[in-house]
């Protein structure tokens, strides 16, 4: 295995795209191999390299994991984004699965017609601005602090920083109604390792197009219509 994690998935976004934030949040260099062809999958699977059959799959530390959540937790365990203790850990979790749970919403978005993505979007950012957004502002109002957790930098602010770019995406001016929100995201957005992976150049995936998904559906075999929320 290579001394540098090596990421198997698609040349794009998808599940992979927050382990890649958190890759670059920590520092760490990583390489990637791009699912091309049907052929690659199967060498995988025929490997026994995907547990579960399924990408993402990281090659870090003498391990190949799968389950993009467990991976996740090893990365922000292993250098030091996981918080000090149980109650801090318990914390980002909740935050994590709350900003997850968001970014579920907008995952299958380039999968849909035209028709099913005006539809998804508007209920992107209902969610992102009643139940998802209300509560981050409060938690960075209720402690004043810079950070969501234990006044440090965490796995929970980059997560929440990767939906937040990924909400104004689908709404340019969507934090309008949240002022702790917008100097949050500046804030996170100038950390040095944060700074350089916004940076033109970086291992961050664009907005996934046409050629992504014709990649995805062939590889996977999906020949199966996604439906909006």
């Amino acid at each position: 295995m290579s001394a540098k994690p090596k990421l198997y998935y698609f040349d794009g976004r998808g599940k992979m795209e927050s382990i890649r934030w958190l890759l670059a949040a920590a520092g760490v260099e990583f390489e990637e191999e791009f699912l091309e062809t049907r052929d690659q999958y199967e060498k995988l699977l025929q490997g026994g390299s995907l547990l579960f059959q399924q990408v993402p799959m990281v090659e870090m530390d003498g391990m190949r994991m799968v389950q993009t959540r467990a991976i996740l937790s090893y990365i922000a365990a292993k250098y030091n984004l996981y918080g000090k203790d149980l109650k801090e850990r318990a914390l980002i979790d909740m935050y994590v699965g709350g900003t997850d749970d968001l970014m579920g919403f907008i995952l299958m978005f380039p999968f849909l017609s035209a028709e099913d993505k005006e539809k998804q979007r508007a209920f992107i950012v209902e969610k992102a601005t009643s139940r998802y957004f209300p509560v981050y502002e409060k938690v960075l109002k209720d402690h004043g602090q810079d950070f969501l957790v234990g006044n440090n930098f965490s796995w929970a602010d980059v997560h929440l920083l990767e939906a937040i770019l990924m909400v104004e995406e689908k709404k340019s001016d969507v934090l309008s109604g949240f002022p702790l929100l917008q100097a949050f995201k500046a804030r996170i957005s100038s950390i040095p390792t944060i700074k350089k992976f916004l940076e033109p150049g970086s291992q961050r995936k664009p907005v996934p197009d046409d050629k992504y998904v014709e990649t995805v559906r062939r590889v996977l075999r999906m020949y199966y219509d996604i439906k909006a929320n």
